[in-house]
């Protein structure tokens, strides 16, 4: 295949695919009509799925609390050695949450990383309660609790902490919430408890939900696009995100059994992770849809049980709230992994990041392991890329053969194509010989784009020099030009092609790639200077070999 060709068809798959990822990040902030959601849970105004036939009262009134009005002073604060939390007194939903060991942005890293937080823009909290006939016994998000102390912190001495929230009522139900918070966790184990100790029963379901407004980051470039909105999972059901277009469209309703749900960002997420064997609805729900900054939520709710006077129920739950890192929520929960998102690329992306976590583990710098991984990977592809190499001197040598059938045809292109077939049978060459390496490393280009872009792991680490944030652009656009460089003397070992035309166009790609490299991922502009070097260091050897045999041959003799 003519080298024109090749190179089309990597320029083509290169901007097909920004072009779906474009598409993907446009296409999922489309509005949708308005849909009229009367209540959170419309299953608990209808009596007979409660255990007890009591009607329940609406809870819109509640769900439509701005938790941006709430009062600061009616938290507590919790500090972990991993995170510090903002525990709302009201309702004891966990507002704001600060990330200790990640910065905001690269160049400021004593400015913490904010994952919740209770006011727009970005709005997003955890919350959890319960829902009750009759509900005036029950607290609700606008509900008081009480805390013992304003603030909480683990002890250098201590693998866990617990911060207990009281709630009462006049008829003697009391309501305690427990969090306890591990060391080195990003795992809240969350207890709510009812004891009734009124003259009444009651039919109580718990609900545990996450609420948040679109993501602004004010890093987003068009080459990052990253999935913002709700994900949830079971073992029947799998992993399916449920975007805010979706939400808008249609309120998710649908019972699962030993899964979870989630609101995704990129990086990190926060999921709640149902009992095990027990039956849950997983639901959705949009606020203030015809808002600028409408409310989305994804959450799920228990059955109802029935709580006898004088008895005691609990309903546990457990909270995931953090980074993706893949080696702890891989512990978390079952699917959980599944938040780290390689697209239809994952059976190679993984791999990846685990041989590149694997060299990182022993040279400490996610740069050195781009370029060890470069080097394996050229390694593995090697006796595939000599073949290529080899055809391409091969053709190089023809050169003057080709123009020379150019010359003779002209513009007959069926009798040129018939004669260069030949000459490539005489001569057992195969012209498709150099596009199949290329060809085979697309994939393992774009699986490593996602590993780069998805990869928590590798947000804001440095390599050398200026290279102080891998996962952002070159600032300085030296990487780029690099690769630019490397790219015109890679084609100038390649046979020219015999069309003038196409030569043109060929000089002209190191350029445009230059300029659209220039804008992707420092550590992806790595990968492909560093592969390119190699590929040059090892098409230089083979042609000079081909050359040198094609010399020593003996002449025949004339007559």
């Amino acid at each position: 295949m003519d080298n024109i060709r090749l190179m089309l068809i990597i320029a083509l798959g290169g901007v097909l695919f920004m072009l779906y990822s474009a598409w993907v990040e446009d296409y999922g902030q489309l509005s949708a009509p308005p849909m009229a959601i009367e209540s959170e849970f419309p299953e608990m105004e209808r009596a007979e799925n409660l255990t007890l036939d009591v009607p329940a009262p609406s809870m819109v009134e509640n769900e439509r609390l701005n938790v941006a009005q709430q009062n600061a002073q009616n938290a507590v604060t919790v500090t972990t050695d991993l995170f510090t939390a903002d525990i709302s007194l009201r309702g004891g939903a966990i507002q704001n949450l600060w990330l200790h060991q990640y910065a905001k942005r690269a160049d400021a890293p004593e400015d913490q990383f904010q994952l919740l937080k209770a006011a727009p823009p970005n709005l997003f909290i955890v919350q959890s309660g319960l829902r009750a006939n009759p509900q005036e016994l029950l607290p609700t998000q606008q509900s008081l609790f009480s805390a013992q102390q304003p603030s909480y912190q683990l002890a250098e001495d201590d693998d866990s902490l617990n911060v207990e929230l009281r709630w009462q009522h006049d008829s003697g139900v009391e309501v305690i919430k427990r969090y306890r918070f591990e060391r080195n966790s990003y795992v809240v184990h969350e207890r709510q408890e009812i004891r009734n100790h009124s003259d009444q029963p009651l039919a109580v379901r718990t609900y545990h939900k996450l609420q948040r407004t679109d993501f602004n980051d004010p890093n987003k470039t068009g080459f990052a696009s990253t999935y913002t909105g709700g994900v949830y999972f079971g073992p029947d059901v799998k992993y399916n995100k449920e975007s805010f277009k979706d939400m808008k469209k249609h309120a998710l309703e649908l019972t699962i059994t030993d899964g979870w749900v989630a609101m995704m960002q990129h990086y990190f997420m926060a999921a709640w992770i149902a009992p095990e064997g027990k039956a849950h609805t997983f639901y959705t729900r949009v606020l203030d849809r015809d808002s600028p900054e409408p409310r989305y939520i994804i959450g799920h709710y228990s059955p109802a049980v029935a709580i006898a006077p004088g008895a005691t129920h609990a309903f546990d739950n457990r909270l995931f709230v953090g980074p993706k890192l893949q080696n702890v929520i891989t512990k978390v929960a079952p699917g959980l992994h599944l938040a780290i998102d390689y697209g239809w690329l994952t059976i190679i992306a993984e791999p990846i990041f685990w041989l590149m976590n694997a060299i990182h583990s022993l040279v400490g710098n996610w740069g050195w392991s781009i370029i060890i991984l470069t080097i394996l990977i050229k390694l593995a592809f090697y006796k595939l890329s000599e073949t290529s190499y080899k055809s391409m001197a091969a053709m190089r040598k023809l050169t003057p053969r080709m123009k020379a059938l150019k010359d003779r045809y002209g513009d007959d292109k069926e009798r040129l194509n018939q004669a260069m077939m030949e000459l490539y049978q005489s001569e057992k060459i195969n012209p498709l010989g150099g596009c199949l390496p290329i060809l085979l490393q697309i994939p393992v280009f774009i699986a490593l784009y996602w590993v780069l872009l998805e990869s928590v792991e590798l947000r804001h680490a440095p390599f050398i020099l200026w290279l102080d944030n891998l996962t952002a652009p070159d600032p300085y656009y030296v990487l780029p030009l690099i690769m630019g460089v490397s790219m015109f003397v890679q084609q100038k070992l390649n046979p020219p092609p015999p069309d003038p035309i196409q030569e043109k166009i060929i000089t002209t790609l190191p350029v445009v790639f230059t300029i659209f490299f220039a804008f992707f991922p420092s550590g992806l502009v790595l990968y492909w200077t560093v592969n390119n070097l190699l590929s040059i260091a090892q098409q230089w050897y083979i042609t000079r070999q081909i050359e040198q045999e094609g010399s020593h041959k003996p002449k025949l003799k004339k007559g």
